[in-house]
């Protein structure tokens, strides 16, 4: 059972997803299927992927309960104007009555930030959303939404990774309670870092596992992405072993070595 963290509504989010940026049509089907049977119960699809059909008929065809598979999906920016319509296509495609989280994919122009944000609001009152969030926002802009509707947040998508390593930026995110979700966490790293493979090695698990855990020990939801079934797998396997506290303290450094 993967762990998870509850967001506000009550919904528990996996704190392990499986992401699907770049992975085509035929590609985002077989790697949503393999994620699925290896255990995942979170898949990470957006507007801009082009994917959505294929996720959609990934988690139908799998046999695993609608209700099991926890599925977020974003709006582009250049989408914000007709907010709605795009979310009703995203369902269609989805080819499910709502999304466990539907963010707004990176900042708007400041004069539509409030309204999109309201937009959102809207479909989760409506049902359509059970959560609702954004991706790539400071702490700022975060502050501005919940400002003007009184309503924050549930989630931030950032890049994270060990060279990413912000301490201040993850005390910020605490303290308004919102969940931090990283994206392109084995992407930024040099998984050859003699630090990682010593670690690996010890451990007996590879060095990709070992970035991904340190996500966990920091409490940043992870999106790993693969089409191999193989490393969506490993990915996944990241029960068996713990690092220390040792360990964790020299995966950070890396954000000031390099």
């Amino acid at each position: 059972m993967t762990q998870t963290v509850n967001l506000p509504g009550g919904t528990a989010l996996p704190m392990i997803g499986f992401g699907t940026w770049q992975l085509g049509s035929k590609t985002a089907y077989e790697s949503v299927r393999a994620a699925l049977d290896v255990g995942y119960r979170h898949i990470d699809t957006a507007t801009l992927y082009r994917n959505e059909a294929d996720v959609g008929r990934a988690v139908k065809d799998s046999g695993v309960d609608r209700e099991q598979v926890f599925i977020t999906t974003k709006l582009r920016p250049q989408d914000a104007r007709h907010a709605r319509r795009t979310l009703e296509s995203s369902l269609r495609l989805l080819d499910t009555g709502y999304v466990d989280l539907w963010l707004i994919h990176w900042p708007t122009g400041r004069e539509e930030l409030v309204p999109t944000w309201q937009e959102l609001l809207r479909a989760k009152d409506a049902g359509l959303v059970r959560n609702a969030g954004v991706s790539n926002y400071s702490p700022a802009l975060i502050d501005q939404l919940t400002e003007a509707t009184g309503q924050q947040p549930a989630v931030n998508q950032i890049s994270w990774s060990p060279a990413q390593h912000d301490p201040a930026a993850l005390a910020e995110h605490r303290r308004r309670g919102i969940v931090v979700e990283g994206y392109s966490g084995l992407k930024n790293t040099d998984l050859r870092h003699p630090v990682l493979t010593e670690i690996a090695q010890r451990h007996g698990v590879a060095p990709a596992q070992v970035v991904l855990r340190w996500h966990l020990e920091h409490d940043v939801v992870i999106l790993p992405r693969s089409s191999r079934r193989e490393r969506i797998a490993t990915n996944f396997d990241l029960e068996g072993f713990s690092l220390t506290k040792e360990d964790v303290t020299a995966i950070d450094a890396l954000a000031r070595t390099g």
